[in-house]
């Protein structure tokens, strides 16, 4: 597992190169000491949007702990041949996405990094003591795609296991892994756990765990 990388003395992340990570590993680490209190900051100032908009623990069941906030969304209407989101690749930017600028700064930021394309952003809080259940994110839209984490909120870390490897991710990282892997999540606290995920499209190159666009 890659913990080495770099921020500058102004706070901006350098990646480390897919080449420099554990090839055996489903997890990197990308940055650690992030100041994460801007991004808190927007979510103490909107804490309704959190039960805004409940389709995706009320739809996807491994889901069903969590509260979400929609920053980018997959683009509807689905085109044809569409089984559902997971096959569309077209993105666009969500209304609640207005109060939230530091967030999404954020995420087009690492896709400027890996020369890619920001895709589908969600403010995620793990409710206390609740479970991510075991899943794989499997579709066309997820196979050319990186996962990213940026850990907003953990009180003791946030367990995450991908392919039977666990890391525990603290406040403050910036986190890649294998999300196309079998996947779960657990907030073993009685505070809510939230994370800043984001997935991007890398340039050639540029990704971490990528697999093949079909």
């Amino acid at each position: 597992m890659t913990t080495g990388a770099t921020r500058t003395a102004h706070g901006s992340i350098a990646l480390p190169p897919p080449e420099a990570q554990d090839g055996a590993s489903r997890f990197t680490r990308l940055a650690e000491g992030i100041d994460v209190s801007p991004f808190l900051a927007e979510l103490a100032a909107a804490p309704d949007l959190w039960h805004a908009d409940t389709s995706r623990q009320r739809k996807v069941r491994c889901q069903r702990d969590t509260l979400n906030i929609f920053l980018r969304v997959a683009r509807k209407p689905l085109p044809p041949g569409a089984k559902n989101a997971n096959d569309v690749h077209e993105s666009r930017t969500a209304r609640s996405a207005r109060g939230f600028p530091t967030a999404l700064t954020f995420c087009e930021g690492i896709a400027r990094l890996q020369e890619g394309e920001l895709g589908r952003a969600t403010l995620v809080s793990l409710q206390p003591r609740g479970w991510v259940r075991p899943h794989v994110d499997a579709g066309a839209y997820y196979r050319p795609r990186d996962r990213f984490h940026l850990v907003l909120q953990s009180r003791d870390g946030s367990p995450l296991t991908s392919g039977g490897e666990t890391v525990v991710m603290r406040e403050g990282e910036l986190w890649a892994f294998d999300n196309k892997a079998t996947h779960d999540a657990r907030n073993p606290t009685d505070v809510a756990r939230v994370h800043l995920i984001f997935d991007v499209l890398p340039g050639p190159g540029h990704g971490y765990y990528v697999s093949p666009q079909s």
